[in-house]
């Protein structure tokens, strides 16, 4: 979570006032400190919660405090956990270096940061926790990611020639995408109006995994953060027009049903490229979603690298198995625009069928062209890629470690 030094420091500066009206509501439980969540063997306790809740409403974090401070401490175990594993533990130092920084961003210096925190009722250990997960995951993160996000001048050819462009706004969201057909369109349809008023994190997840056709279903549907201008034209205003835990009307797609729950929205330093036009090719194999077409679709995708070998597997076959264009973003049709903006060059997705449910849609996406800009610094553009690619592949990784995680909540 990203929080503006303004946003801090309006925040803080009404703690002793928060922290009377917010005392009675917060009044501590019975059995404060027993397991409220267990992740694996690591116990969260309600006191954490309390605690965490505290900190985030004084904060001004936006959306349910206490929903929030659960999945940020479910994820802070399973940062800390990976991050021993890999051999990694801060230092006392590093922990309050981190501190500092985190207070100097609302203009403060770290104790004068702590006694806002503690007007409002939250003790320092909750904020040095907090700190010591985040600082833990960054060092894990660059030291299993490091190679990975570096940047070839390639790209950064490519970033320049959109830079200064796109949209500077990057929204965190998850999915939920039910297949229909004429048998089951009137259950799947209310199913979705009773999804579209859910506004819980953890409900919407719970939904996703059940009936979610996704491949993001193991994570509760959950994605990691996308920049606004990389999302289909079509479902930039809807996200926009929603806060924090609401969910989209129910959207109708070629043989589906899609909903879009927001989990957090910020500003970023960085414009991503504007995209010109995208390169995709859709080979489209009959059998549907059944298990035997998506089976082939599996070996299908760890046959090819690019789209151009789709050409030798749909030798021989009708022409209209395989189509391969590129169009502007506003131009190709919505269920496939979303799908492509979650791929690199050369992925797949087989997320979207046609012909009522009866066509699996092989999706790849074969390129993106950048419009072109006048003026860019290549080191900004650089450093812009890589923080996006790190944060990428963090994302990813804690979405693995969560779906692979045994998470009992009391």
């Amino acid at each position: 979570m990203q929080l503006t030094p303004a946003r801090l420091f309006r925040s803080l500066t009404l703690a002793a006032g928060l922290a009377l009206v917010l005392t009675p509501a917060m009044a501590p439980a019975q059995n404060l400190f027993a397991p409220a969540i267990v992740v694996d063997e690591m116990v969260i306790t309600g006191y954490e919660i309390e605690q965490r809740a505290r900190m985030l409403t004084l904060l001004n974090a936006p959306g349910n405090s206490t929903e929030l401070a659960r999945e940020q401490l479910i994820d802070d175990r399973l940062r800390m956990q990976a991050a021993r594993d890999a051999g990694i533990e801060p230092s006392a130092q590093d922990v309050m270096d981190g501190m500092d920084e985190f207070a100097g961003r609302a203009d403060m210096t770290r104790d004068e940061f702590v006694q806002a925190l503690e007007r409002g009722g939250v003790a320092e250990q909750t904020f040095r926790d907090f700190v010591q997960a985040g600082f833990a995951w960054r060092m894990l993160v660059q030291s299993r990611f490091a190679q990975r996000a570096q940047i070839s001048s390639d790209e950064i050819d490519r970033a320049l020639a959109g830079n200064g462009s796109g949209s500077n706004v990057r929204v965190l969201m998850s999915e939920l995408i039910m297949p229909m057909t004429p048998q089951n369109a009137e259950e799947v349809r209310a199913r979705a109006e009773r999804i579209a008023q859910l506004t819980s994190e953890s409900a919407f997840s719970a939904e996703a995994r059940r009936y979610s056709a996704t491949a993001t279903r193991g994570s509760g549907g959950r994605l990691p953060w996308r920049d606004l201008a990389e999302l289909p034209p079509q479902l930039q205003p809807l996200m926009l027009g929603l806060a924090p835990g609401e969910v989209t009307e129910p959207l109708p797609i070629p043989g589906a049903i899609a909903l879009f729950q927001l989990r957090d929205i910020e500003e970023t330093g960085y414009s991503a490229p504007e995209i010109a036009s995208v390169e995709y090719a859709a080979y489209y194999m009959p059998g549907g979603r059944t298990p035997e077409t998506l089976a082939k679709a599996r070996v299908l995708a760890e046959r090819i690298d690019r789209c151009d070998d789709l050409y030798g597997i749909a030798k021989g076959q009708p022409e209209e198995v395989l189509e391969r264009g590129a169009l502007p973003p506003a131009e190709i049709p919505t269920d496939i625009a979303y799908e492509l903006s979650k791929l690199d060059d050369g992925e797949v997705s087989t997320a979207l069928t046609r012909s009522n449910g009866q066509t699996l849609v092989f999706l790849m996406l074969c390129g993106r062209t950048a419009t072109v800009a006048e003026d860019a610094d290549r080191g900004q553009v650089e450093m812009g890629l890589r923080n996006q690619r790190l944060g990428a592949l963090a994302d990813g990784y804690l979405a693995e470690l969560r779906a692979n995680a045994r998470i009992i909540e009391k």
